[in-house]
């Protein structure tokens, strides 16, 4: 038996993964979920989503992906995970996201084959987008050229392809490699960490979403919760769900300041700030 059964959890309140249901709307991600969604439906062209490891950047692109391909807008997400691809091979994955792919390893057939992909969206009156996550990992100039380049791909009706870059704060000091791509970001939002009040809501909706039906965490237990966390969503996940398996082994009904203390010294996150 694990601690999900001790406290009559349908599953893991706390996970690491990018699970749509256990999304929590908090004020700021509400806002930004907002303004991200207007850059699609205005077609914008590029808006840009940055916060730091943990704020929930990833959850959130997911979020509207989903909702964007509710709403029938041609939406996908590329991932990046790692910074030596080249604008090769950028350009190639673009084009096979948007089925254009025709296997040439030359830079202007792919972005024309691209460009009639588009046009044949565009007479559906479809709107496409490209969420990026990772977008950080996007490094080099010749990438950044690359985007401006898609982003100049318009038709008599307006722009045919839209970008949504998901990531760290120095996304931004990448795209300032190529100034002409920086100053086509029509909308930009910053995820910053929870406050108190919002720690402890983001804390109960997981667990709701779980199945509990009671109060797992005393009240002065989330507040150690937020003071060791900052409100990083990521840290929080981390101290809950040691904190649930520590409660368990000690067959504990509620998770004291205690445990968290103890929970908190084991993850090396030794300072609260008061």
């Amino acid at each position: 038996m694990g601690y999900e059964s001790f406290y009559k959890l349908k599953e893991h309140p706390f996970s690491f993964a990018a699970d749509e249901k256990f999304y929590y709307s908090s004020p700021q991600h509400s806002k930004a979920l907002l303004k991200l969604s207007h850059a699609v439906e205005t077609e914008k062209g590029l808006a840009l989503l940055v916060g730091a490891i943990g704020t929930g950047k990833t959850t959130l692109s997911r979020r509207l992906l989903d909702q964007l391909i509710d709403q029938e807008v041609e939406a996908t997400l590329l991932v990046i995970i790692h910074s030596e691809i080249t604008s090769l091979w950028f350009l190639k994955k673009i084009a096979l996201m948007l089925e254009a792919g025709n296997g040439s390893e030359n830079k202007i057939e792919i972005i024309t084959a691209v460009y009639h992909r588009l046009l044949e969206f565009a007479k559906k009156n479809k709107k496409v987008v490209i969420l990026i996550d990772e977008a950080n990992m996007l490094r080099s100039k010749e990438i950044m050229e690359e985007i401006r380049g898609l982003l100049n791909l318009e038709s008599e009706h307006g722009k045919l392809l839209n970008f949504l870059l998901f990531g760290l704060p120095e996304t931004e000091d990448y795209l300032k490699l190529d100034p002409p791509l920086y100053q086509r970001i029509a909308i930009r939002c910053v995820l910053e960490t929870l406050d108190e009040q919002a720690t402890y809501n983001y804390i109960l909706h997981r667990l709701r979403v779980a199945g509990c039906v009671r109060s797992l965490f005393y009240r002065e237990a989330m507040k150690a919760i937020f003071l060791y966390s900052k409100g990083n969503p990521r840290t929080i996940n981390a101290i809950c769900d040691n904190a649930l398996l520590e409660g368990y082994l000690l067959k504990r009904e509620a998770i004291s300041v205690k445990i968290i203390d103890d929970v908190v010294q084991d993850l090396g996150l030794l300072t609260k700030e008061t």
